[in-house]
């Protein structure tokens, strides 16, 4: 995997809102530092997921500073929603069927964002990052060359890497060779991660990221060319990571076997 190199960074605050493209980010224990912060709730405490639904959340941008504890909503008609990030009551809520403790970020936010959700949410923070898999699957990744051969099954000339909200695409390797580093330890930028398994995908790879609606039916496509693979999860496209060596990632940086 010789040229290896980190394609694009992406990462959001806020766990299902919109995507940001750093250039540079921190890769601490829990993944990218300040990736998926905060996530919403609904009125029983569950993780608000927009999987398989048209949702005007993906199209909200959010900024979190943490040394002034300030976090920024900005929405797609150029309103902007900020204030501290203090957290009040403490909470017990119910993610992907497992439970955790997290606590009421309370603000300026909640009404905007039960509106745009169409029922109502809170926003609050989990005594780590949110990332779906644990601290197993702390940083996901996916080589620019999978989606190329995704697109050629789809018949598109090309897939925005947005739709499968990976933290690092990385260029110069072969389609899905990715899915052989389960278990080795991958030096990415000044970082060290070892991959835990495949990344399974849901049904909001489908939905375009500029505008939230389902557009291309990357699953069928998905299931025809990898669906007989005897992976980690289903529908396997990308794996996660743990990661063993912390350390700062840019774009550009070289990523390689150890």
């Amino acid at each position: 995997m010789s040229g290896a190199r980190i394609a694009w960074i992406s990462m959001t605050p806020v766990k299902g809102l919109a995507l940001e493209l750093p250039d540079e980010v921190e890769l601490v224990e829990e993944g990218v530092r300040g990736d998926r912060r905060f996530f919403l709730v609904d009125e029983r405490n569950r993780l608000v997921n927009n999987m398989g639904r048209r949702s005007p959340l993906e199209l909200v941008h959010s900024d979190y500073d943490e040394g002034t504890n300030v976090l920024t909503l900005r929405l797609s008609g150029g309103r902007v929603l900020s204030g501290p990030a203090e957290q009040t009551d403490k909470l017990t809520v119910t993610f992907h069927r497992k439970t955790r403790p997290a606590r009421r970020v309370p603000g300026p936010w909640d009404s905007k964002l039960s509106e745009l959700a169409g029922e109502p949410v809170r926003l609050v923070a989990g005594e780590r990052a949110a990332p779906d898999r644990g601290l197993g699957g702390a940083a996901t990744l996916l080589a620019t060359a999978s989606l190329g051969a995704l697109a050629q099954e789809l018949g598109v000339d090309r897939i925005d890497p947005r739709r499968f909200r990976m933290n690092f695409g990385i260029e110069g390797l072969e389609p899905h060779a990715e899915d052989g580093w389960t278990g080795r330890r991958v030096n990415v930028g000044d970082a060290v991660v070892v991959p835990q398994g495949h990344v399974g995908r849901c049904a909001i790879t489908k939905q375009n990221p500029d505008t939230g609606l389902s557009d291309l039916d990357t699953l069928n496509a998905i299931a025809r060319y990898r669906g007989e693979l005897d992976l980690t999860e289903p529908l396997p496209f990308g794996v996660h990571a743990a990661v063993v060596e912390p350390g700062r990632v840019r774009v550009g940086d070289a990523v390689t076997l150890l």
